[in-house]
């Protein structure tokens, strides 16, 4: 006999799942936040190739993008307090948002560096010309513009991390991912439970890319 979607389970369902939908965007969040200070650091260090500095920053670019992000997490979480004792306090939200810092810190510092060096290079002479350090000159003047230039490739990266926190119940973090799993272990609705979540990443990825939107047009007003 043919089973039938149940409607009525996925309506249910959602708000269940919207429950943990915090805790999915908190994460987001602070790995965005995070990842965007750690890429902005290294972007300078690669434009200015600071002697060994440069080349720990392309180590880290390398090893972050290429491995996958599961293994990275498994590594935060269950490998380094092995090493690192002290890390044995980390939860399982922490290491996740450390995880994704890094991962997406790798990505997001090569399109800001990428961001910088399309800045003709007469800005930085002109700021020179006024007595501007290099770095004054960097955040005062060259950073503004790269940040309308990486602004949709960065977007893109915080909308991807938005669905790479689904990793995270694999270790058990709470969230939207992890709700649908034991909602569908102990109802059998295995393809109900997965749709509702997949509706809901759906949803909040179009608010995002709307806003991603409004966002480029208000950047380019004035070009």
């Amino acid at each position: 006999m043919q089973a039938s979607l149940d409607f009525d389970y996925i309506l249910n369902l959602f708000p269940i799942l919207f429950k943990y939908l915090g805790v999915t965007m908190e994460m987001a969040l602070l790995g965005f936040f995070f990842a965007l200070i750690i890429s902005v650091v290294i972007a300078v260090i690669r434009v200015f190739q600071l002697p060994v500095l440069h080349q720990l920053a392309g180590l880290f670019i390398s090893f972050f993008r290429g491995t996958p992000l599961l293994v990275q997490l498994f590594l935060f979480y269950y490998g380094l307090p092995q090493i690192f004792p002290i890390l044995a306090s980390f939860d399982a939200f922490t290491a996740a948002v450390c995880g994704l810092s890094l991962h997406f810190a790798a990505y997001m510092a090569e399109s800001i560096r990428a961001a910088i060096l399309g800045i003709d290079k007469s800005q930085m002479e002109a700021c020179y010309s006024v007595g501007m350090t290099r770095l004054q000159a960097m955040y005062r003047i060259i950073l503004p513009q790269a940040s309308r230039v990486a602004t949709p490739s960065l977007m893109n990266y915080f909308i991807d991390m938005i669905k790479s926190t689904s990793l995270a119940f694999t270790f058990g973090v709470a969230e939207i991912m992890a709700k649908a799993q034991m909602e569908a272990a102990s109802t059998f609705k295995f393809f109900e439970s997965f749709l509702a979540v997949a509706v809901i990443y759906w949803v909040v990825v179009i608010f995002f890319t709307r806003i991603q939107a409004i966002l480029e047009n208000r950047l380019n007003r004035a070009y």
